[in-house]
C-alpha cells in the first residue's frame, strides 16, 4: 500500500488522465483537439505541482519516486502514440523520443540496484520543458507551421543531447560508486 498525500493523488491523477487524453485525441467530435490540449496541459501542471509540494512539505514518499517519472512517461509517449496515428508527428521523431525514455528509465532502474542514484539535471529539465511543449502544439494546432517543425527537431536534438549527458554522468556515477566499494590500494614503489 502506499501514503496518498496530496503530490501521489496528482501522479494517480495524471496516470488516469492519459486514456482521457488518447481518446480525445483519437475521437473525432468537434473540438476534441481543444479538450486533449486541456487535458495535456492540465496534466502536465501536475507534474510540476506535485514534486513541489512533495520537497516542500517534505512529503516525499516511494510511490512518488517510482510513479512520478512513470506518470510523466506514459503522459508524453502515448501522447506521442496518438499524434504519430494522426500523422501530426512522424514516427521516426517519436521512436527517438520514446527510445530516450526507455533506455534512459532501464539505465536508472539498473543503477538504483546498485546503489546509485541519479538525481535529474539541467538537461533532463530542459528536455522534459521542450518535450512538453512541443507535445502541446502538436495537439493544439492542426497543421505544421514552420515553427512547430523547427520546434519537433529542436526536441529531437535536446532529447538526443540529454540522453548522452545521463549516460556520461551514469557512467561516471557507476565508476565512482564501484570505486568506493574496491578501493584500489596503491604502492609506493
Amino acid at each position: 500500500m502506499f501514503t496518498l498525500n496530496l503530490p501521489n493523488a496528482l501522479t494517480v491523477f495524471r496516470i488516469l488522465l492519459v486514456p482521457v487524453l488518447v481518446v480525445a485525441l483519437l475521437d473525432q467530435t468537434p473540438n476534441g483537439d481543444l479538450v486533449a490540449a486541456f487535458v495535456f496541459a492540465l496534466a502536465s501542471m501536475t507534474d510540476a505541482v506535485d514534486g513541489y509540494i512533495a520537497r516542500s512539505r517534505n512529503a516525499i514518499t516511494t510511490f512518488g519516486k517510482l510513479m512520478d517519472p512513470i506518470a510523466d512517461k506514459l503522459l508524453i509517449l502515448a501522447a506521442l502514440m496518438a499524434l504519430v496515428s494522426l500523422k501530426r508527428v512522424d514516427a521516426w521523431v517519436a521512436t527517438v523520443i520514446i527510445a530516450r525514455e526507455f533506455a534512459v528509465t532501464a539505465t536508472r532502474m539498473a543503477a538504483t540496484q546498485q546503489g546509485v542514484v541519479i538525481a535529474a539535471n539541467w538537461w533532463g529539465k530542459v528536455k522534459t520543458v521542450v518535450q512538453v511543449a512541443c507535445v502541446f502544439f502538436l495537439i493544439a494546432i492542426d497543421g505544421s507551421p514552420i515553427w512547430l517543425d523547427a520546434l519537433v527537431y529542436g526536441t529531437v536534438v535536446i532529447t538526443i543531447v540529454s540522453g548522452i549527458d545521463y549516460f556520461f554522468g551514469l557512467r561516471r556515477l557507476l565508476r565512482e560508486a564501484e570505486e568506493r566499494r574496491h578501493p584500489t590500494v596503491r604502492t609506493e614503489p
